[in-house]
């Protein structure tokens, strides 16, 4: 078993390589998210049962806000533009906010924020881990 993860540890891909995989990857995520978000919008899907129109206010200005910023986000991600992550944990901690600090407005995802926190700790390790490694060369 060690010489295996020994083997896998010499022929991996650049660390650098590793988290462009990684950001295309929440990319997508985002990109289908903002697709969802765009249905909503377009009255192509209702949230809950209920139709864009008929949403409350708070609801309608976030379901836009995040319709806008998975898009944007997912695009600089795609990219692995220098802004694309800024823009993503921007979303992100708007949605943790969002759901901490107005839980009587937006309800409570205890296990979204999770996995908004593992993705945001993956993605610090892979940067130091490939800066790590641009450094030795």
């Amino acid at each position: 078993m060690l010489t295996l993860l020994q083997d896998f540890a010499r022929v991996r891909p650049p660390w650098r390589t590793v988290l462009i995989w990684y950001l295309r990857f929440l990319a997508i995520l985002l990109i289908g998210g903002g697709i969802i978000h765009w249905a909503r919008i377009v009255g192509y899907v209702p949230w809950r049962g209920v139709m864009f129109v008929d949403m409350p206010v708070d609801w309608q200005v976030a379901t836009v806000y995040f319709g806008v910023l998975d898009m944007v986000a997912g695009i600089g991600l795609w990219l692995a533009a220098s802004w694309g992550p800024v823009m993503w944990l921007i979303r992100l901690l708007s949605q943790v906010i969002m759901h901490t600090l107005f839980q009587s407005t937006f309800g409570s995802r205890p296990y979204e924020i999770s996995f908004y926190m593992v993705t945001i700790a993956v993605y610090v390790a892979l940067t130091v881990l490939s800066e790590r490694e641009r450094r030795k060369e």
